[in-house]
C-alpha cells in the first residue's frame, strides 16, 4: 500500500488539496496522511499588534491562542470525517516544528505529496509559486502533486517529454503511483526549437517504452518556445487534465533569471501539476 501526504494549514484548510488526496487516494487505495503543519511560532493573529494594544495583552493571547488551537482541532476532525466517509485509510500527523523542515522530512517517508499551491504558511498571502512551494520544491523528496484552488476530478493526463532524464523520471514515477488509475486519456507532448524534425527525442525507444506503460496514449510534437507551446496547447483543452513533468531542480544563481516550467503552470493555469525530479 502505498503512502500518500495530504499537506494542511490548520487554520485555512484547503478543500481542493482534500478533494484531489480523497480521488488519487482512493483509486489507487493508497493510505493517506493528513499533515498538519501546526508550527509553534505561527499563529493567524498578528502577535505583535495585540502586545502593543494594551495592559491585558496577555490575556487577550491566551483567548485567542485557545481559538487557534480549536482551529486546528476543526481542521484534523474535516480531514478524518472526509476520509471516513470516502473509506480511505488514513493517519494524523500534527508536526510542530518548523513547517518547511518538518515536511521535508515526512517526504523522506513517503510515495507522494499532496499541497496547494497558494500554501504559505504564514498569514500573508503570496501569488504562486509561493516561497514555501519553490523551497520545498526544489528540495523534496517524493513527487509533489501541487493542487489548484478548485477541485475538479481529472479526466486527461497530459505527460510533458523534452527528451532529458529528468521528463522520462517524472512519467515512470506517475506510473508507478497510478498504473491502477481507471483508463483515461493519455497524451505525451513535446516542443521542439524550429531548427529540428518533428520526430520524438529517442523515437522508436520512447514509443515502445510509452506503449507498455500507456497503450492508448497519443503523442503530439510541435515546434516553437516551450513556455509558449505548452501554455497555449494547455489552454485550449476542455478537459480536466493533470500534467506530468521534471526538471524542476536548477541552481540558485537559475532561478534569478528563469523561472521553470512548474513555476510556470502554477503562475498561468488552473491545474493539478505533478512534479518529480531525479536528483
Amino acid at each position: 500500500m502505498k503512502k500518500f501526504l495530504a499537506v494542511f494549514d490548520g487554520y485555512k484548510m484547503c478543500d481542493s488539496t482534500l478533494q484531489y488526496a480523497i480521488q488519487l487516494s482512493k483509486a489507487v487505495n493508497a493510505h493517506l496522511v493528513g499533515v498538519f503543519l501546526d508550527e509553534f511560532i505561527y499563529r493567524s493573529y498578528n502577535v505583535a499588534a495585540v502586545m502593543e494594544s494594551g495592559n491585558d495583552y496577555e490575556k487577550v493571547m491566551a483567548k485567542l491562542d485557545e481559538e487557534d488551537h480549536h482551529k486546528r482541532d476543526e481542521a484534523v476532525r474535516v480531514f478524518q470525517m472526509a476520509c471516513s466517509k470516502a473509506g480511505i485509510h488514513c493517519s494524523i500527523h500534527r508536526d510542530k516544528n518548523i513547517a518547511l523542515q518538518e515536511l521535508k522530512e515526512e517526504s523522506m517517508f513517503a510515495d507522494l505529496i499532496f499541497i496547494n499551491e497558494y500554501e504559505t504558511f504564514t498569514r500573508h498571502k503570496e501569488e504562486p509559486p509561493t516561497r514555501f512551494i519553490k523551497e520545498l520544491l526544489g528540495d523534496v523528496q517524493c513527487p509533489v502533486l501541487v493542487t489548484p484552488n478548485d477541485f475538479k476530478i481529472i479526466d486527461k493526463i497530459v505527460l510533458l517529454y523534452d527528451g532529458a532524464p529528468s521528463s522520462l523520471y517524472a512519467i515512470k514515477m506517475y506510473n508507478y503511483l497510478f498504473c491502477a488509475l481507471p483508463h483515461m486519456p493519455v497524451e505525451v507532448f513535446t516542443v521542439k526549437n524550429d531548427l529540428e524534425d518533428l520526430h520524438l527525442p529517442g523515437n522508436r525507444k520512447m514509443r515502445e517504452f510509452i506503449k507498455r506503460q500507456f497503450p492508448d496514449a497519443v503523442f503530439t510534437v510541435t515546434k516553437g518556445d516551450p513556455e509558449e507551446q505548452i501554455l497555449g496547447h494547455l489552454r485550449n483543452h476542455e478537459q480536466n487534465e493533470l500534467v506530468v513533468l521534471g526538471a524542476y531542480r536548477r541552481t540558485e544563481m537559475s532561478r534569478w533569471f528563469k523561472m521553470s516550467m512548474a513555476d510556470v503552470l502554477m503562475r498561468e493555469l488552473d491545474m493539478p501539476i505533478f512534479v518529480a525530479h531525479n536528483k
